[in-house]
């Protein structure tokens, strides 16, 4: 299969994609008791590395294209793929985004969640807010014969109407037996453009929200994704699948 081209997965298929998101879901309710000042990232990628094994299943981000460890921890002002170490340390007022994604059976569930460290400040409160807001409408966008840029229209309209600008450089993407494949889900766009949806498609909605510029650079390792100006960012993630009805999200508990 090309990689521009869309699989439309089969009943057999979408019940191992639930499998997979559910255990996603699982994995970060029970990483979130760890969410605490005094915690350093390595130590919560290891909690998550032992987790996923004990059930089975492998962490698809390690070793993937070289990342070295086993999901993404980005903090503050990092917008995404933040890599776990032991001197990153949480501190009273961080937020934090945890990215997750099982590998089981041969199908991925990818999912991630901004948390908050203690009682951060109103504006960063505010920004993890809009941004599971954005995600929530871009979901809801979701049925079959709407399209592609419907999605990022509702999320872009949103977060820029509460003041904040949504990334760029990054998308959602289909997702299944393959990490990263089509169709490309941008989170910003126009109404009435882009592919038609169709159901027994799967794919991420993974909006990334700035407090200031969308901009954004990469860090030295390669990796590490931070603001241009150095703001908060803060993003959420489902795995969705297309349905005959409208949408279905597959990351959930």
């Amino acid at each position: 299969m090309k990689r521009d081209m869309v699989e439309l997965l089969s009943g057999r298929e979408l019940d191992k994609m639930r499998q997979a998101g559910r255990l996603a879901a699982e994995l970060l309710l029970h990483l979130e008791p760890m969410i605490e000042p005094g915690v350093s990232t390595l130590e919560i990628n290891d909690e998550a590395e032992r987790w996923t094994k004990a059930r089975g299943a492998k962490s698809a981000p390690l070793g993937y294209k070289g990342f070295p460890k086993s999901i993404c921890t980005s903090i503050n002002e990092v917008v995404c793929h933040g890599i776990p170490n032991a001197k990153q340390i949480l501190k009273e007022g961080d937020i934090i985004n945890i990215d997750v994604t099982p590998l089981v059976d041969g199908y991925h569930g990818d999912t991630s969640k901004t948390f908050l460290v203690g009682t951060p400040s109103p504006k960063a409160k505010k920004l993890v807010e809009v941004t599971l807001e954005c995600l929530m409408r871009g979901i809801a966008e979701v049925k079959p014969g709407a399209r592609i840029g419907d999605i990022g229209a509702a999320i872009q309209e949103y977060a820029e109407s509460e003041g904040f600008s949504v990334v760029r450089n990054f998308a959602g993407h289909g997702v299944h037996r393959v990490f990263h494949t089509a169709p490309e889900v941008l989170h910003y766009g126009k109404r009435g453009t882009g592919m038609r949806l169709k159901p027994w498609m799967v794919f991420t909605i993974e909006p990334m929200i700035n407090e200031g510029t969308w901009e954004v650079e990469i860090l030295k390792d390669g990796w590490t994704a931070v603001t241009k100006d150095r703001k908060l960012s803060a993003q959420f993630e489902h795995t969705v699948a297309v349905t005959e009805a409208g949408v279905e999200i597959l990351t959930q508990p």
